[in-house]
């Protein structure tokens, strides 16, 4: 049971990557107003964010908390959780490769609000219509 699990978290590791990387290289780009530092951030967070990502499926998968196990609730637990550790993680890296923190810090901050809503739409997504990496007994 637990080698199916893991196959569909890393595709979920992989698909969430594209998705992310994709929204922070957009809101680096505006933000700092230059599209080599959108590139910079987005490109470092892959490592960062993946290995990040596939840890808090992991964390997740094992957690078993009584009524949320399968609701909306438990997707929106997960969405604030991962978000505070993507932010974080991402309002460093805008740090050191801008080397301004506050140009970190409002990276971050854009990205709360774009980023969970993307993340939402994907947990709900892999949910309900993605089947890969499940066999009867997990879901």
């Amino acid at each position: 049971m637990k080698k199916y699990g893991r196959k569909r978290h890393i595709a979920k590791t992989f698909t969430w990557r594209i998705i992310g990387s994709l929204d922070t290289i957009i809101l680096s780009w505006i933000i700092s107003g230059d599209l080599k530092i959108g590139f910079a951030i987005g490109g470092a967070e892959v490592l960062t964010k993946m290995t990040l990502y596939y840890f808090h499926e992991r964390i997740w998968f094992n957690t078993r908390i009584f009524i949320i196990q399968t609701s909306h609730i438990r997707h929106l637990i997960k969405t604030v959780t991962w978000r505070l550790v993507g932010t974080i993680d991402t309002m460093l890296l805008g740090w050191f490769v801008t080397g301004d923190i506050k140009l970190g810090l409002a990276i971050g901050g854009f990205e709360v609000i774009t980023k969970m809503f993307l993340y939402f739409l994907h947990e709900r997504v892999w949910y309900k219509y993605v089947r890969y990496g499940l066999n009867n007994d997990e879901k």
